[in-house]
């Protein structure tokens, strides 16, 4: 019997090189200074991530209501099913194309798992959380 960490298991799913990484942007993400009836930081950040990500194919940009990491503000996450996710905090809108840069970093591992040497110091400094892929056995 072939379990899920086995790659030749039909229940594991093969990471697909040309599939697109997923970056998740907390839209409901507020910094300091935000006025309270206009845009809040994360809302920003997911349009300058859209906008900058305009064209590709390797990144799929997804905003969604709230990551829970509401004291490191902006959060971002990296996801791809058969990879490890990543979240991340503390970015502004400044930070689209270190974000974009980083998540092709991500997209070029086959497991998710980008060398720390190779990492920005935003993204070794701001991780929140690293979580096990979708598909990984569970033993115990």
């Amino acid at each position: 019997m072939s379990s899920a960490s086995d790659p030749a298991s039909p229940s594991t799913p093969a990471p697909l090189a040309d599939a697109p990484v997923t970056v998740l942007v907390c839209t409901s993400c507020r910094r300091d200074g935000d006025a309270e009836d206009g845009p809040r930081a994360g809302a920003r950040l997911h349009e300058a991530l859209s906008a900058a990500a305009q064209g590709r194919d390797d990144v799929r940009i997804v905003g969604v209501e709230c990551l829970s990491v509401c004291k490191r503000p902006v959060t971002v996450g990296f996801a791809d099913p058969a990879k490890w996710t990543y979240v991340y905090g503390e970015f502004d809108d400044t930070a689209a194309a270190e974000i974009l840069a980083t998540a092709a970093l991500y997209g070029a591992t086959e497991d998710g798992l980008v060398p720390w040497k190779q990492r920005p110091t935003a993204f070794k400094k701001g991780v929140v959380a690293r979580i096990p892929p979708f598909f990984a056995e569970i033993r115990r």
